[in-house]
């Protein structure tokens, strides 16, 4: 009998999580951009390893600041822009919101330049992908709901999932991996501490707090919810540091030993990672 009412009580909560799990994962896993995919796969070929522990400490801070933009969401069932105007005025709103539409300027420049060099990969000119890309992102924004629009994102999500088996299917040196992930490596090289603020930067970004909370308002997350959302927050954060990892590792494993340290766009890592390999010419970072 008891173990009737457990497996009942069980399903309810995953039933009740499955309502709710969207804002959380998607937000953290869309993260994973090109301009994402592009830095981490630059971390992986350049400096093979040796990068893999920066990952650990941001996802964790990534936990902590996705966690709070939910929670403030649920509590107050207001947006992060809402909130900082309640708190600090028109003023440092409108500029809060300036600074925050160039940085999304930026990001979708990185992502359209993305969807231009993946399209090329299949012999698709950027002329053609780029405004089709386009138009079906304004056609969903403009016209989607909200709904369809969370379940399409959270489906689009587990693509990401290819980036653990590229990762395993890359043969890399796991035993080097786990240790470079949990023994911090430092260095005075300015390549290497510009890479470490540039993974920071990808993983944690403006967009994704204003996102979330918006997010956890229009799906009608409350305080009485919070408990289940909370683990949508985590658990989204903890397959985007997966696939963080995954992506520098598959990278790490071939770009890296042919000796292509510099790459400049996705669509050359996923060329260099068919490649033969040859011994590198790029020696890791020395502890």
């Amino acid at each position: 009998m008891n173990l009737r009412a457990f497996l009942k009580g069980w399903k309810i909560r995953m039933a009740l999580f499955l309502a709710i799990v969207g804002p959380g994962f998607i937000t953290a896993n869309v993260d994973n951009d090109p301009g994402g995919i592009l830095t981490y796969s630059q971390a992986g070929a350049k400096f093979g390893y040796a990068l893999l522990w920066t990952l650990i400490p941001t996802t964790i801070a990534l936990i902590v600041v996705q966690e709070m933009a939910a929670r403030m969401g649920a509590v107050t069932g207001k947006g992060l822009s809402d909130l900082i105007r309640e708190e600090f005025g028109l003023r440092a709103t409108f500029v809060t919101m300036a600074i925050l539409g160039l940085a999304d300027f930026g990001n979708i420049a990185a992502e359209f330049a993305g969807l231009a060099s993946g399209m090329a990969i299949f012999g698709v000119s950027k002329y053609i992908a780029v405004p089709i890309g386009a138009v079906l992102v304004w056609a969903v924004i403009v016209r989607g709901r909200y709904k369809p629009v969370e379940r399409t994102l959270i489906l689009f999500s587990l693509i990401y999932f290819a980036y653990p088996a590229s990762a395993i299917l890359a043969k890399p040196d796991w035993k080097l991996a786990l240790h470079d992930a949990l023994i911090p490596r430092f260095s005075s090289d300015p390549q290497y501490l510009l890479m470490i603020v540039g993974l920071i930067g990808t993983t944690i970004t403006p967009w994704m707090q204003f996102y979330l909370q918006a997010s956890i308002v229009e799906k009608g997350i409350d305080s009485r919810h919070y408990s289940l959302s909370r683990w949508d927050v985590i658990l989204g954060c903890i397959v985007a540091g997966v696939i963080a990892f995954s992506i520098v590792v598959a990278c790490a494993a071939t770009i890296f030993k042919t000796g292509h340290g510099e790459i400049t766009d996705p669509a050359e890592a996923a060329a260099l990672r068919c490649m033969p390999r040859r011994p590198a010419r790029f020696k890791a970072v020395a502890p």
